[in-house]
């Protein structure tokens, strides 16, 4: 079973040396609140919690799973306890309005809280990671009466919150909603329908669940403009405050899953259940999508998390097993065998484990950011600031979510692989860490949808290309400082050739698209996978910019940090990279390979 260590070093690289935290805090109104003192706090206190009491309960937890007993759910033993600890420690509102019983922290830190947990112990963050997008949600669109309803107690942690948009007959599209809210006399709403995959929909952690629910009023237009969102508490709330009477929506069963089993997956009937309006009336969907970018940017911290959880399993295995000689010669003379950490296909695995892990982190860490500062412009009343930076986070947010999780489970995979047959082994605890990364690539949008809306949303429609020619703008800036740099010539002359490409195959798309439709749904994934390589090229070379730097000057206390980050860099652009090649080729291939076999034809019984 892999021990999670939280990889505080490398947390502190990027935070102090790549994206300079320390002046970003500066430029938000709530960032003097995060002093140093305070941000070696939290990382400590979080490294701890998931060291100790978290990660503990990973396998345990997936060995037992959820208890489902006529509505009601019950985690496996050791979650309550843990949850409390959670709560006790204050971690759920460290980064929500003081005014709430939060500290008011910049919303960049508890994503990074959130990726320690998730890598701990993916299944337990679930539950407090869902009611992180309900609160966001309130506190964008909520009134005043809901924001002091509903978000004491979900600061707090003792409630929870989910969001309820998939129904039986319709994921991704939403237009097909079905669960109708009819109109009360006093204002309040009854809800009918079935939800269906509902992520921490029931469990015995909390006194409250909070759930987020798309339905459809009587009168709406077809289609997604006409749904809406509503409020559904499990249980009423008093006047005072406190947990009343049941509300009419209830667990029907709870999903048996091939991965995080201690996650429950719920559906839920509203039968008849009351709900408030959160919104305007018949534009749900676009207070929803607050919601769901919050899941997706926690989603694609999934595949970072699962990343880091399988190398620091697969690392330890490739120093101790032994196995045949290194081609280049013994390494282990004294034993039988060499330890297979000194075959370079071991070493292929390993590195490209931590060439995803740590270029992901990166890439979050950046993205983070922009959450902060599309935050900071919304509490401070400025919609334009927020459009602003909500726009930046746009064009990332599929590119994070689809690729990230696409690598973090080509990782996940390869620490199994590490392992040979023992990893298929379930008492090695690799094959869990697979089983929990399959279900991030589907989750929040498929890889499919995330990639139609990076090329055909964000890139063609949107912007007409100027989002890609803004970012590889941003990116030949840092090729141009560093041009005369010797050693780090070779990351610049890549990625001067990438930004090039790119923008020439969004301008080939483009064109194609005029009199091919079908190339934007044929290129999309390609050009999504595309995107993110170049995007991880361009942490990489920033990392092993700050790292050359460091070396150069001394650096601090761990010279062999700083020269590690250097030579991972350089496995990137000598391995990782050239992968956008076959992607190139593939999203400018005409759409008639895919289209041209009719349906009919798609048979296996001829």
């Amino acid at each position: 079973m892999p021990t999670y260590k939280a990889p505080l070093r490398d947390v502190r690289f990027l935070m102090n040396d790549v994206l300079d935290y320390p002046a970003h805090f500066k430029t938000l109104s709530n960032g003097e609140l995060a002093d140093a003192d305070t941000i070696d706090m939290i990382l400590e206190g979080a490294a701890d919690l998931c060291e100790n009491v978290l990660a503990p309960l990973y396998q345990s937890g997936d060995d037992e799973g959820c208890h489902f007993d006529n509505g009601t759910v019950t985690t496996p033993k050791g979650y309550k306890e843990a949850y409390e600890q959670y709560v006790q420690g204050g971690w759920q509102g460290l980064s929500y309005p003081e005014e709430f019983g939060g500290q008011g922290l910049p919303m960049s830190l508890n994503l990074i809280k959130s990726e320690m947990m998730g890598t701990a112990n993916w299944s337990f963050t679930m539950y407090p990671g869902l009611s992180a997008g309900c609160m966001n949600t309130i506190l964008q669109f909520g009134t005043d009466e809901q924001k002091n309803t509903y978000m004491p107690n979900l600061t707090l942690g003792t409630w929870s919150g989910t969001m309820c948009l998939t129904e039986p007959q319709c994921g991704t599209d939403l237009g097909q909603v079905k669960t109708r809210a009819e109109p009360q006399a006093d204002g309040t709403y009854k809800l009918f329908g079935t939800k269906i995959f509902i992520s921490a929909g029931e469990h015995d952690l909390t006194e409250n669940i909070i759930h987020i629910v798309l339905a459809r009023l009587p009168d709406a237009p077809k289609g997604t403009k006409g749904i809406s969102l509503f409020i559904v508490p499990k249980f009423f709330v008093n006047e005072d405050g406190s947990v009343g009477e049941r509300n009419p929506v209830f667990c029907g069963s709870i999903e048996h899953k091939m991965g995080i089993k201690a996650s429950a997956t719920a559906v839920l009937n509203f039968d008849g259940a009351t709900g408030y309006l959160i919104g305007k009336m018949h534009e749900g969907l676009h207070a929803m999508f607050t919601f769901m970018n919050t899941a997706r940017i926690g989603t694609a911290v999934e595949g970072v998390a699962h990343a880091e959880l399988s190398f620091q399993g697969a690392l330890p295995y490739a120093k101790e097993r032994m196995s045949m000689r290194a081609l280049s010669g013994k390494k282990d003379p004294e034993k039988v065998a060499d330890a297979i950490i000194h075959h370079a296909d071991v070493r292929r695995m390993l590195l490209t484990q931590k060439a995803v892990a740590e270029g992901g982190r990166a890439m979050i860490y950046h993205a983070a950011q922009l959450a902060d500062k599309m935050t900071d412009n919304l509490l401070k009343g400025d919609q334009a600031g927020h459009d602003y930076w909500d726009d930046k986070l746009g064009f990332f947010t599929p590119i994070l979510k689809g690729f990230l999780t696409e690598l973090g489970l080509e990782a996940s995979n390869l620490g199994m692989q590490v392992f040979g047959g023992h990893g298929y082994i379930k008492e090695w605890g690799m094959e869990q860490i697979v089983r929990d990364a399959r279900i991030s690539t589907l989750y929040e949008g498929t890889t499919g949808v995330q990639a139609l809306d990076l090329l055909g949303r964000k890139v063609l429609l949107s912007s007409k290309g100027k989002v890609v020619r803004d970012y590889t703008a941003e990116i030949l800036k840092f090729c141009s400082r560093h041009a005369r740099n010797k050693q780090m010539r070779r990351f610049v002359w890549d990625l001067t050739k990438i930004c090039a490409q790119w923008n020439t195959l969004t301008i080939r798309l483009m064109l194609t698209a005029r009199k091919d439709r079908d190339i934007v749904s044929s290129a999309s994934v390609d050009y999504l996978m595309y995107s993110g390589y170049a995007m991880m090229a361009y942490f990489w070379a920033q990392m092993a910019a700050v790292a050359l730097e460091k070396i150069e000057n001394g650096g601090t206390e761990v010279p062999e940090f700083y020269q590690a980050k250097v030579q991972v860099a350089e496995f990137y652009f000598d391995r990782l990279l050239p992968r956008t090649a076959g992607h190139a080729d593939a999203l400018v291939s005409p759409s008639r390979s895919l289209t041209q076999l009719a349906p009919e034809h798609f048979s296996f019984d001829y």
